[in-house]
This record gives structure tokens, sequence and C-alpha cells, in this order.
């Protein structure tokens, strides 16, 4: 059993699958024993202690489970419309970076960073996680936020369980492109 090929399928379905929708709207929370159903079309031997593994062991801390454990979720990253996940607003640093592919660049600096299929922008907390992201995409280009002017000027920005900060939309007027110091 290759708990990396679950673990994207399990992605697949707590953020994306629309048919059948496995999650609640409300809090984006699954049924585990519903989850562990599908995930046994792609291997038989997937139960509670693989699907706890699997969160126990992943590294951006993707997924979560209620007190019981007969639930489980992504913790950001859907494209399902309408999923609302619980998320603090603290105070942000002064900057937030976020990584892309230089490619996007002239569209992102004419229209800004928009969070395309998904329901929020994801932007990291420091430039080396942003080069990763970037990274996925093509050749990285990271660009450093002025997170705390976008909140003063009267835009949300927002902290997801696993640490990740997400915006609905960055205006260009609050970014500029980073380089390594």
């Amino acid at each position: 059993m290759e708990l990396k090929k679950i673990s994207i399928k399990l992605a697949f379905l707590l953020r994306h699958c629309r048919e059948p929708q496995y999650i609640d709207l409300n809090g984006g929370w699954a049924s585990v024993s519903e989850i562990i159903k599908a995930l046994r079309g792609y291997s038989k031997d997937v139960d509670l202690s693989v699907l706890e593994q699997i969160v126990a062991e992943d590294e951006k801390g993707r997924y979560s489970f209620d007190e019981t454990h007969r639930k489980i979720r992504a913790n950001q990253g859907h494209s399902i419309p309408g999923v609302i996940i619980e998320m603090e607003q603290p105070e942000p640093p002064e900057f937030l970076y976020h990584g892309t592919a230089t490619r996007f660049l002239d569209s992102i600096f004419k229209e800004g960073i928009k969070s395309q299929k998904r329901d929020y922008v994801h932007i990291s907390k420091d430039y080396e996680t942003a080069v990763t992201v970037g990274s996925r995409h093509g050749n990285p280009i990271v660009l450093k936020i002025r997170a705390k002017d976008f909140v003063n000027e009267g835009h949300e920005l927002y902290i997801s369980p696993n640490g990740v900060w997400q915006a609905k939309y960055v205006p260009p007027e609050y970014f500029s492109i980073c380089y390594p110091e």
C-alpha cells in the first residue's frame, strides 16, 4: 500500500470531489467511514489507522480530524464552492509571500493575485516556502505582500488551522517582486 497515492486521492475527495460530494459545506468535514469506503476502491487496506497515519505524517498539516475521529477534513485548498472552514484573523506580520511562476507575472501585475479555482489565495509566511510553492508551477518567482497595510486598509486576511495565510484576492498595489536576500 502506497500512502502517497492514498493521500493524493484523499486530497481530491476532501477538496475537489463534486460527484458525489463527500464534504459538508459547513466546516468542510466528511464522514471517515464514507471516505474509507471511497478510498478502498484504490486500496483494500485503507482503514482508520491508515488515515490517522496520513494525517499525522503530512508535513504541511493538510488534514485534521474532529475530536472523535469520525470526521476528517482538508484544512484549506477547496475548489467546491461554499465550503466554510473556520479560520482566525490574527494580526499579520508586516510581510507575507506568494510563490508563483514567472509566466503568470504579467497577468498578476495587471489583475492582482486571484484565487483561480480555489476559494482563497494561499500565502506563505516565509520566502522559502513561497519558492517551493512557485516551483510547482514552473520557473518560480516570489511576490512580497505588504500584509499589515493590506489588513489596515480594510482587506481580510485569514490563517487556516495548519498555518497557511489566505485572502480572497490581493490587488497589485500590495505586492512587489521579492528577490533573495
